[in-house]
């Protein structure tokens, strides 16, 4: 799984000219899924997130995570997380999961994330055409892939 965190103060997501998920201080999650990737894969990624330090304490330093300071999440699905560029100048999608595998690890990472994080969690939709708008914070901007854990 591939995941763009992005620290936001303020984010959307628009499907069709409805607003489907807003949310104020908190992260916009751009997530990619590959036929490879499991449950193992899921539980370390919402482990990180949920505990990762990329909010101010009261001293300007980024000390604080999520949870402590009970900010929101919007989970984006987005295949082009996987694209390969080596060749030509039209990406290939091939090592993106097919929706048949990546919407139930999809629906699995967003319960676990708001297992972990003890709030629900907004979405965009699989599959939509989203608009996604967002403020980003700092700019804040981190990159996990779980096929380089170590």
């Amino acid at each position: 799984m591939r995941v763009v965190l992005q620290r936001v103060s303020h984010a959307s997501v628009t499907i069709e000219g409805e607003k489907v998920s807003d949310i104020g201080q908190g992260l916009l999650l751009l997530v990619g899924i590959e036929a490879a990737d499991t449950a193992e894969d899921i539980e370390w990624l919402c482990a990180k997130i949920v505990k990762l330090r990329v909010f101010a304490d009261e001293a300007g330093i980024m000390n604080l995570s999520i949870q402590d300071i009970d900010g929101d999440i919007i989970v984006v699905s987005q295949f082009t997380l996987h694209a390969l560029t080596k060749k030509g100048n039209r990406p290939s999608y091939i090592k993106a999961a097919r929706p048949e595998v990546a919407i139930p690890l999809y629906e699995a990472f967003v319960a676990k994330l708001q297992s972990d994080l003890v709030k629900p969690v907004q979405t965009g939709r699989f599959g939509a055409d989203m608009k996604v708008l967002l403020l980003n914070d700092g700019p804040v901007t981190i990159i996990f892939d779980t096929k380089n854990k170590e």
